[in-house]
């Protein structure tokens, strides 16, 4: 038979620094969509620097891996990655995709003018559309900046007139087809990234 004490301590979780308490968005007055505000990263220093350049490189990297070509124990490795997930500076890990290859052989980055002040309205529309991979608010001639990956130029065409001219807050568009494109990656002959 567990104790009180047990029983409380079962109930409660155990405070870590990945079980912060959650805190409801407020309301406020720009609405129910405003972002709760981010804590500021703490600084970086050389060796951080030298982890975010092998996880770019090579986002596979063993922890083992990692602490040796940085000189520190893996312990401090995984430490260290973990505090920059949890800072927002690590914000996931992925595969770098030769979009043709996977099916999506057309390419376009559409500029849109938009409604002032509609942004995260516009954004969350955007983000549900398939084959968005990069939006961009952006200073200029336009309001963002979106780059798009679909099978073909039939599909372009039903995502630029159908889903992206339909949102309302969406004054204009303009498609720029993509013809070639190279991804510029960290590589190793690129020693000065993020120093």
């Amino acid at each position: 038979m567990a104790d009180k004490g047990e029983e409380q301590r079962r109930a409660t979780p155990a405070a870590t620094p990945s079980a912060a308490p959650s805190v409801a968005p407020s309301a406020s007055p720009a609405g129910p969509a405003a972002e709760p505000p981010v804590p500021p990263a703490r600084p970086l220093d050389s060796i951080d620097r030298d982890i975010l350049r092998i996880l770019r490189t090579d986002g596979r990297a063993s922890i083992r891996s990692v602490a040796e070509r940085v000189h520190v124990s893996r312990a401090n490795a995984y430490a260290r990655i973990n505090r920059l997930v949890e800072d927002g500076v690590i914000r996931g890990f992925g595969a770098r995709v030769d979009h043709e290859r996977a099916g999506q052989g057309a390419s376009a980055y559409i500029t849109l003018k938009i409604v002032q002040n509609s942004w995260r309205t516009v954004r969350e529309q955007l983000q549900a559309l398939p084959g968005a991979t990069h939006i961009a608010l952006v200073s200029g001639d336009f309001d963002v900046l979106l780059l798009v990956h679909t099978p073909d130029n039939r599909a372009l065409r039903e995502l630029v007139l159908t889903r992206i001219q339909s949102i309302p807050e969406v004054l204009s568009t303009r498609t720029l087809l993509v013809f070639e494109e190279t991804d510029l990656g960290p590589r190793p002959d690129r020693p000065a990234e993020l120093a």
